[in-house]
């Protein structure tokens, strides 16, 4: 497969520190894609001067797959090879022998595709690590397609400088890998790895959003921590659901597990703080764990790197989420839609409950059958009419509330008043209210008791 890593190597208290900026690549394409090309090129050879398709003949296309390959790595250094392959097949006339001679020119255009493929990689590695390709030190190639001198044209056009020739492309994957093993065996002790997220890591969140709570390409161990809030009233009880992946819906990305945080004292609807966190070691062994803030309770799961995905699996779910980003954008917005005007559903009704005997009858049928549109505009997937509702609900539930402040202004005008006007000096209390930070309400599915 084909990979590009941007690395940062420096130099912390007399060790070496190598951090991993981001990663990305194609795992669909590789040195074999190459040597299919050569293949299907001499195939078609064959059968224009022959007439016989060798794509039919396991052991022709074997010996075939095995001079392309030879051929390939012949061209690296010279400009033409010969390609001699007696008794490759045979007819009614006879043995049929192949003989094809191949150019480097002749190679490069076969391939030139599957190069240009490997810019759109670089592009993204170098966009997530924040650098531009003249912020590159060094460049150097692993593999022994590499070798190519068309691949390093195209590395050198690229990055705007040559990339190394002091390290064997062959050999660099297994140093890389012996002294990963030394770190993490403990015997190397000067060096210091740091990995990267493949993919973002977050939870299940009112709608069935994914929210991040760690974002692609972050280097680990790291840590990260957002409240949350509950979305029913008197909920005793919520489910965190980790995920991982980059869709914005939450059921498009790898579940990686859930737990269930109870005994939440009843309270309304936004008023609990949960705190959820995520804890990645350098060994990629993630800890989840949700707090009750008032209460202290927690629970907390583990999730191993082993449960994670494969690279293929990576790349795939990387392509999924690009596929699917505008139909995920407008789902986003629908889930914020429908959240905000059940919120402002909620605040109606509890205000009307509040105001009680204040309401004027006709206010109260304005209200509900604006309520009402709503509920129904939430049932279907009409963003445009579930705002239109929505704003329509705030704008007669805003006239009742400037109509009840107006009243009261005026009652305590006239008491003032009738006290002689209270001054500055009367010690008007001022309202003082607790920092709560970001809470953002969370899709935490209740628990029933029945189903504990």
């Amino acid at each position: 497969p084909f990979d590009i890593s941007i690395i940062e190597i420096a130099e912390v208290d007399g060790e070496h520190q190598f951090e991993v900026l981001s990663t990305n690549g194609d795992t669909f394409l590789g040195g074999e894609d190459f040597d299919l090309r050569v293949i299907d090129y001499l195939a078609d050879e064959f059968r224009r001067e022959a007439g016989i398709d060798l794509h039919t003949d396991p052991l022709a296309l074997q010996r075939l797959k095995d001079a392309a390959e030879k051929a390939k790595i012949e061209l690296s250094s010279s400009q033409q090879t010969e390609i001699n392959l007696p008794y490759i097949t045979a007819d009614a006339s006879g043995p049929k022998h192949l003989n094809i001679k191949l150019t480097r020119a002749k190679l490069e255009s076969l391939v030139e595709e599957l190069i240009v493929q490997t810019i759109d990689p670089c592009k993204t590695a170098l966009k997530d690590a924040g650098v531009s390709a003249s912020d590159i030190s060094d460049v150097i190639l692993v593999g022994g397609q590499t070798r190519m001198p068309k691949v390093q044209d195209v590395v050198k056009e690229f990055f705007g400088k040559e990339a190394r020739r002091d390290v064997n492309p062959d050999e660099a994957v297994a140093v890389g890998a012996a002294i990963q093993a030394g770190v993490l065996s403990g015997e190397v002790t000067d060096v210091l790895l740091l990995d990267v997220t493949p993919l973002s890591l977050g939870i299940e969140t009112l709608g069935g959003v994914m929210t991040k709570l760690i974002e692609k390409n972050t280097t680990i161990p790291t840590k990260a921590a957002q409240v949350f809030s509950t979305a029913d009233d008197s909920q005793s009880a919520v489910t965190v659901h980790v995920l991982q992946g980059e869709r914005e819906v939450a059921g498009g990305n790898k579940s990686l597990g859930r737990f269930d945080l109870t005994d939440i004292p009843p309270a309304p609807r936004g008023v609990p703080q949960i705190e959820v966190s995520f804890d990645i070691d350098a060994n990629g062994i993630l800890n989840v764990s949700a707090k009750d803030k008032a209460t202290g309770k927690e629970q907390s799961i583990v999730i191993r790197a082993s449960s994670g995905l494969s690279d293929e699996e990576v790349d795939q779910m990387v392509k999924d989420a690009e596929a699917h980003a505008a139909e995920d954008k407008k789902f986003h917005e629908l889930v914020g839609a429908r959240n905000q005007a059940d919120n402002l559903i909620h605040a109606t009704n509890k205000s009307l409950k509040e105001l009680g005997d204040k309401v004027e009858e006709q206010e109260a049928k304005d209200i509900e059958a604006a309520v009402e549109a709503v509920q129904e505009a939430m049932k279907s997937d009409d963003k445009t009419e579930i705002e239109t509702t929505t704003a329509a609900l705030a704008e007669v539930s805003g006239k009742l509330a400037e109509r009840i402040y107006q009243q009261e202004a005026a009652a305590e005008g006239d008491n003032d008043g009738a006290d002689g006007g209270g001054g500055p000096q009367d010690g008007a209390a001022e309202a003082k209210t607790e920092d709560q930070g970001d809470v953002v309400d969370a899709e935490f599915e209740e628990v029933k008791e029945d189903s504990k």
